[in-house]
C-alpha cells in the first residue's frame, strides 16, 4: 500500500505538476467540506490542498483550518508538507530565500484555533515546545539537499490577521520579539494538525522584505510574482520531500492528539 502524504499549497500554489492522474475529490468533516487532487508520485499517494482555493478565493482569515485538517486526518494521512508565502524581517533571509520553519508566533485574532471547545468536545492542552515535526522538517532539508536547493534550517514566522499587510511599527515590534518572518496562514492550521496527531512541516518561501524594511509599498502582486519565479523549485521540493517520508517515525507527534472526531 502507498504511503498518504498531503501537501498544502500556500499562495501561487495551487496545483502541482508532477502528480500522476491527479482527480479532484471532496471530503466532508464536521467541521466543512475540504477540497484535494488526488495522484501518485512514484510510490507515494499524494493528496493535495490548495490552502486559498484554486482560484485564490479564500482570505487567511476565512480558510477553513478545521475542515482541512480534520479532512487529512479523515483520510488516514499522518504526514503533511505545507507552504507559506512570507515576508522576511532580516537582511539576512533575503526574497527567494526558502525557510524550514521551527517556531512561530501566534498575533491572530478571531479564527477558531482549536477542535477542542469543551463541553463534547472536552478540552485538550497540546504541548508545542516544538511546533513542526522534526522528522519532516528534516525530510524536507535532506529533499533540498537531494536535489540541490539551498533550504535554511530554523526561522521564526510570525502569524498575523490579515489579509491586510503590517504597519512598519508591528513589524518592527515583530522583529525584536524574534520573529524573522510574517505571513498569514501558517496558525492555526500548525496547531490544529497537531491537536490531530499529524505530523507537520512547512516550507516558508519569502516573496518579499517586510513593511519598513521594504523600500517599496507592498503588494499582492509582488508576491505572486516571486511565487510564480520559484514555483518550479517549490514543486520539486515538495514531491522529493514525500518520498523522503518513511511509513514509520520517531517523532511524539501522534502523542499529542486529542479525541478528534
Amino acid at each position: 500500500m502507498a504511503l498518504k502524504v498531503a501537501i498544502i499549497g500556500g499562495t501561487g500554489l495551487y496545483e502541482n505538476p508532477y502528480l500522476e492522474h491527479p482527480e479532484e475529490m471532496a471530503v466532508e468533516t464536521g467541521f466543512g467540506r475540504a477540497f484535494f487532487y488526488r495522484g501518485r508520485y512514484r510510490d507515494r499517494e499524494i493528496y493535495y490542498l490548495a490552502r486559498h482555493g484554486t482560484g485564490h478565493g479564500l482570505p487567511p482569515h476565512l480558510v477553513n483550518y478545521r475542515a482541512n485538517i480534520a479532512a487529512i486526518k479523515q483520510l488516514g494521512i499522518s504526514a503533511v508538507i505545507a507552504t507559506a508565502a512570507v515576508g522576511s524581517l532580516r537582511q539576512g533571509m533575503p526574497p527567494g530565500s526558502m525557510v524550514v520553519i521551527d517556531q512561530f508566533i501566534d498575533f491572530t485574532k478571531s479564527r477558531p484555533a482549536t477542535f477542542f471547545e469543551g463541553g463534547e468536545d472536552g478540552v485538550v492542552h497540546i504541548d508545542l515546545t516544538e511546533p513542526y515535526c522534526p522528522v519532516l522538517r528534516q525530510a524536507l532539508l535532506h529533499a533540498g539537499s537531494a536535489i540541490e536547493e539551498k533550504l535554511v534550517d530554523g526561522g521564526c514566522y510570525l502569524c498575523t490577521e490579515g489579509p491586510r499587510f503590517e504597519t512598519a511599527a508591528e513589524i518592527k515590534m515583530f522583529a525584536q520579539w524574534g520573529a524573522d518572518l510574517v505571513g498569514m496562514t501558517n496558525v492555526p492550521e500548525a496547531v490544529l494538525a497537531r491537536e490531530a496527531g499529524l505530523c507537520y512541516a512547512t516550507v516558508a518561501l519569502v516573496s518579499n522584505f517586510a513593511a519598513g524594511i521594504s523600500t517599496a509599498p507592498l503588494s499582492h502582486q509582488e508576491v505572486l510574482a516571486e511565487m510564480a519565479r520559484q514555483k518550479s523549485s517549490l514543486d520539486r521540493l515538495l514531491v522529493e520531500t514525500a518520498l523522503q517520508i518513511g511509513a514509520k517515525r520517531s517523532c511524539s507527534c501522534p502523542a499529542a492528539a486529542g479525541p478528534l472526531k
